[in-house]
């Protein structure tokens, strides 16, 4: 089974602090390098992480609050110094066609250096990507701005059941080939079906929710996920403030992973008010979610 790393590049709120930079996160999928936002200090943060941002196929925007996009330029500029030369993919709201363009002209002096394109995209309906191997899904969320969150599905695979097949001695590439087609083959005067010599490897999900209002559409798109991934801005005692800058709690988030039948919740976007205090946080949404972690400046997930 091939792995899905995640890398949380930066997990703080609206203002860095001390230890957490502002939000980015990278998944990392065989040749796949998706960035998930690229706040102020992205880069650096590569650096860090020992990654190569030269690695980075796509990126996914959430919104363009600048503490989500203001690394954007940086990052850009240095994919032209480092002679990149992938078609970079940038996928986002409404809006995103207009200030990559203005970001553009902000930065003209680099864009005579840039060797490489950029494909950009405005997500206007559910499926964002669709591979034979994986599919990116977005909704709209509800935060004052154009905004979205994202999912990312690695989906179920027939898989040959290698020890039946060396105990038959089937080793003809053209039987192995029909079988992982789901066709039967004729083997020693006998059909033998792919159920018989296979088995399927479920899928993973991966759900990305950043800033948000509580929604129906982060049920819809959180369900079933393997790792669920939520920003907690708040605890619940400010859920008065939360709800005024449209953003989550702690317990917000666990009661999204309950409802959603999720397995696992990682909470993000933690406001420098609990630069000291995040147990707390971790023990609100605990109470609620049992499976729960807060994450740090360059973890990394497995999945």
């Amino acid at each position: 089974m091939e792995k899905i790393y995640l890398t949380f590049l930066g997990t703080a709120g609206s203002i860095p602090t001390k230890s957490r930079n502002h939000i980015a996160m990278l998944l990392s999928y065989k040749s796949e390098n998706i960035l998930i936002d690229c706040g102020e200090g992205t880069q650096r943060q590569f650096k860090l992480a020992s990654l190569s941002p030269s690695k980075i196929s796509k990126i996914l925007l959430t919104h363009w609050h600048g503490d989500h996009t203001l690394g954007l330029p940086g990052l850009l500029e240095t994919l032209s110094m480092s002679e990149y030369n992938k078609n970079l993919e940038i996928y986002g709201p409404k809006g995103t066609t207009e200030n990559l363009s203005l970001m553009n002209k902000l930065m003209k002096f680099y864009k005579q250096y840039q060797k490489y394109k950029i494909t950009v995209k405005e997500v206007c309906s559910k499926t964002v990507l669709e591979t034979p191997e994986y599919i990116i899904e977005a909704l709209p969320m509800s935060h004052g701005t154009p905004s979205l969150a994202y999912s990312f599905t690695i989906k179920d695979k027939l898989r040959l059941n290698k020890e039946k097949l060396k105990k038959l001695k089937i080793t003809s590439p053209k039987d192995m080939q029909a079988l992982s087609k789901g066709k039967s083959i004729k083997y020693n005067n006998k059909t033998l079906s792919p159920k018989s010599l296979s088995y399927i490897e479920k899928g993973r999900k991966i759900t990305f929710i950043l800033d948000t209002l509580p929604n129906p559409n982060t049920l819809k798109l959180a369900m079933n996920s393997d790792l669920l991934i939520v920003e907690s801005t708040f605890a619940e005692e400010e859920t008065e403030i939360a709800s005024k800058y449209k953003h989550l709690t702690a317990s917000q988030a666990a009661q999204i992973a309950k409802k959603s039948n999720s397995k696992a919740l990682i909470l993000t976007h933690i406001s420098q008010r609990y630069e000291q205090s995040t147990p707390r946080l971790l023990k609100e949404a605990k109470s609620i979610f049992k499976n729960t972690k807060i994450a740090e400046d360059l973890d990394v997930i497995q999945l």
